[in-house]
């Protein structure tokens, strides 16, 4: 476990909260498109809860023009998704993940459809074969008895 994650580096000792408050970016040239594509889907998500408050209408109801109610979680929403991907702690665990992406050996188009052709047949094979041990089994208990067709 790195220093960071053990307490001793910077903003990780002081919890989330704290973190919240500041400006800085940590280790902004690390990991820098899991962070962002993380960033963004925090963010969405605020933006969708912003949306959401604005559609429900209860904010409308505690103070007039709702819409600046939605906007305000949109906007703090988006702060945090911010300072989320710069908290030492995840901003490490981020940047470890992007470093075992860059290691995969992705497959190549035609390894990649020969696969997908081999997953379908086995799954229509599949849905096949159980789809025949279902009659042949539903026509073994009808003949002993413990089954009835509805005929």
């Amino acid at each position: 476990m790195s220093s960071v994650a053990k307490g001793k580096g910077g903003s990780a000792s002081g919890g989330f909260f704290p973190e919240l408050f500041r400006f800085g970016l940590y280790k902004p040239n690390q990991g820098r498109v899991v962070r962002q594509v993380t960033f963004l889907a925090v963010a969405l998500i605020a933006c969708l809860a912003g949306v959401e408050v604005f559609r429900s209408g209860w904010a409308s109801q505690l103070v007039t023009g709702g819409f600046g109610i939605g906007l305000l979680v949109a906007a703090l929403g988006s702060w945090v998704a911010y300072r989320l991907v710069n908290y030492a702690t995840f901003a490490d665990f981020l940047i470890a993940v992007e470093a075992e992406m860059n290691k995969v050996s992705w497959p190549g188009r035609q390894q990649l459809w020969n696969a997908s052709v081999v997953v379908m047949f086995v799954i229509f094979a599949m849905a096949a074969a159980l789809f025949l041990f279902d009659v042949i089994w539903t026509r073994v208990f009808e003949i002993i008895g413990i089954r009835y067709s509805g005929g």
